[in-house]
């Protein structure tokens, strides 16, 4: 399969019109544009809530927190209700983790009855929790092992099948080219590439030149993204520049900061940064954010559950910390929305001086 589709643009230069290819990043068949960016699958954040705001501004696809394949055929109501997608935020992935073969293959089957555009495979979480259950990153230590669960998965869906995954396990045993080359051979339809082991977690710096190797390699002919460490628009443009990856995933830069992706693109386009996001602003999204996650969840939840993002909205703010106090412990959605109401007015000319 093909991961690219070509369009002629149209370039003006003295010696009269020119036209130019530019390629369109695909998976499968479906159409990401020239250099996507994706919101990466983080439990207890990528849910549909949070989602809405980040493909508002600017996410090009989505995908949903990682989802048990055991808790699916357990019929878990947790594991259930991160099945819920909307209409709005495609195209959209549902993401699903699991150590099992024949969990995976049924689970792939549930998936494929919501629908989404693609259904990922998780091998790259590096929790305890879930590598301790031979799931997620676990896997990194047995490539036969991976390739199977991802053929049961491809073999039990028409959904494109794509994948998260890591470096390696540690530092000695960095097999990525290893992996994308089998998996692409099983049927996978794109890679995600986080730039670190398992060993790293989420600490000291990704390597994109592994990310690099990878997509250089001739014989992977499927989109390569890369993962990790992009937190400004001048690290996207030079790792998109420096490693020629076909996209990038974003994760925690994006929690309590939608704007990363539309600053991103404009700065592609213009080599200029948009200007920041006000008080007043970031205040609009943090309570476009809370209502939706209301609405999903129901007020309880959706109250309590919301707390996690308030300090990313409203990072850096000085004096921030008797107001956080209330939208942490305050089960009233009318008092949290007032609360928020009140903060331009308390801190917005603060922060201008």
């Amino acid at each position: 399969m093909l991961s690219y589709v070509f369009k002629f643009v149209p370039i003006s230069a003295i010696s009269g019109l020119f036209r130019i290819f530019t390629a369109l990043v695909k998976i499968a068949d479906i159409e990401l544009g020239e250099f996507p960016l994706l919101l990466a699958p983080m439990e207890d954040v990528s849910d549909p809530p949070f989602r809405y705001v980040c493909k508002k501004y600017g996410a090009d696809m989505m995908y949903t927190e990682f989802i048990s394949s055991e808790g699916l055929i357990r019929d878990a109501i947790k594991s259930k209700k991160k099945l819920d997608i909307f209409d709005y935020e495609r195209p959209v992935g549902i993401q699903i983790f699991g150590g099992d073969e024949e969990a995976m293959a049924l689970s792939a089957k549930i998936v494929d009855a919501t629908n989404p555009d693609v259904l990922d495979i998780n091998f790259g979480c590096p929790v305890k929790k879930v590598v301790c259950k031979g799931a997620g990153a676990g896997v990194l230590k047995d490539i036969d092992l991976m390739v199977r669960l991802t053929t049961a998965v491809v073999k039990s869906t028409r959904l494109p099948v794509t994948v998260k995954t890591r470096l390696g396990w540690d530092d000695k045993t960095i097999n990525i080219m290893e992996v994308a080359e089998r998996l692409q051979d099983v049927g996978i339809k794109a890679l995600t590439i986080h730039g670190r082991t398992r060993q790293q977690m989420y600490k000291g710096n990704a390597n994109w030149t592994y990310i690099a190797d990878v997509k250089n390699n001739q014989r992977i002919k499927i989109p390569i993204f890369g993962n990790g460490d992009i937190v400004t628009p001048e690290k996207a443009l030079e790792y998109r520049n420096k490693y020629g990856v076909d996209g990038i995933m974003i994760g925690r830069a994006s929690i309590g900061y939608p704007w990363i992706f539309n600053e991103i693109k404009h700065y592609f386009k213009t080599g200029k940064h948009l200007p920041a996001p006000t008080i007043k602003n970031r205040v609009e999204v943090c309570k476009e954010h809370l209502l939706k996650s209301v609405e999903w969840k129901g007020e309880r939840l959706g109250t309590v559950e919301m707390r996690t993002h308030y300090a990313n909205y409203f990072r850096g703010i000085p004096n921030f910390k008797d107001t956080r106090v209330i939208l942490v412990t305050s089960y009233s959605l009318q008092e949290i929305l007032d609360t928020l109401d009140s903060i331009p007015s308390k801190f917005e000319l603060q922060a201008q001086d």
